[in-house]
């Protein structure tokens, strides 16, 4: 199936890792020329290395999506190195975890800004250059916590925020043919997963819950980010879709 992705730019946040590098590597396995950007920019030109050994078209740039410069700085230097930018991936998230009573403004802040201040700073920055390709993709990685998870607050509050923020997005542009969408991952394999204390219990549990008797992989999540940012997905805006083995 030719998903018209050739030869397209995509910034990918949080994309040195885990399920932001899946996307990465099956972006530029479908011909898209890729800016994986993040914090850690020695892993973020680690990860681009490796997509050019293996034949994508990659490069890396380091950027704190809270702060708006360096998000301004990321879409410039994108732009001067590929020329366009016709789809954005808000990946970059993470997990501070701990009971409400323990939970301080810090662990607060920094969770709820990297996710939903990041997507809202780089939104903002990608839209003039979707309208000037005549339409693009916004791709929001939120999580199944957004149902709600226990010792989760702050990271459950946050990707339910994304997808509220989604469907804004969708209804303000797809007159312009600007599509965005979410995906929602339930548990997924990541080296970030793998570090917790109790990862063991966390797939056990996971594979005797969940309809489909697995832990999910990063590349379950690649895929449907990618048809989302396909021309086969042109029609599809404003959706939320959970990747979860059937985890509600």
């Amino acid at each position: 199936m030719n998903l018209g992705l050739n030869e397209k730019v995509a910034i990918v946040t949080g994309g040195a890792n885990g399920i932001g590098a899946a996307i990465s590597r099956d972006l530029c396995g479908e011909g898209v020329r890729v800016m994986v950007a993040d914090i850690n920019g020695t892993q973020a030109e680690a990860t681009a290395e490796a997509l050019r050994r293996a034949g994508g078209q990659a490069a890396a740039a380091t950027v704190d999506v809270t702060d708006e410069a360096s998000v301004t700085r990321l879409f410039t230097d994108t732009v001067d190195r590929f020329g366009r930018i016709d789809i954005l991936v808000n990946n970059a998230g993470f997990t501070r975890d701990m009971r409400i009573t323990r939970m301080g403004m810090a662990e607060w802040d920094a969770v709820v800004d990297v996710v939903l201040k990041g997507a809202f700073l780089c939104t903002r920055a990608a839209i003039p250059h979707l309208e000037t390709q005549g339409g693009g993709r916004i791709i929001n990685i939120s999580s199944r916590a957004h149902l709600g998870n226990a010792g989760q607050a702050n990271y459950s509050a946050a990707k339910a925020g994304l997808i509220g923020f989604t469907r804004a997005m969708a209804l303000e542009n797809g007159r312009n043919h600007i599509t965005v969408n979410a995906v929602a991952p339930g548990i997924i394999d990541t080296d970030a997963v793998r570090s917790l204390p109790h990862y063991e219990k966390i797939r056990d549990a996971a594979q005797k819950t969940t309809p489909i008797p697995r832990i999910g992989d990063p590349s379950d999540v690649a895929s449907v980010v990618v048809f989302l940012a396909s021309k086969q997905a042109s029609y599809v805006t404003g959706e939320i879709v959970h990747v979860t083995g059937g985890r509600y």
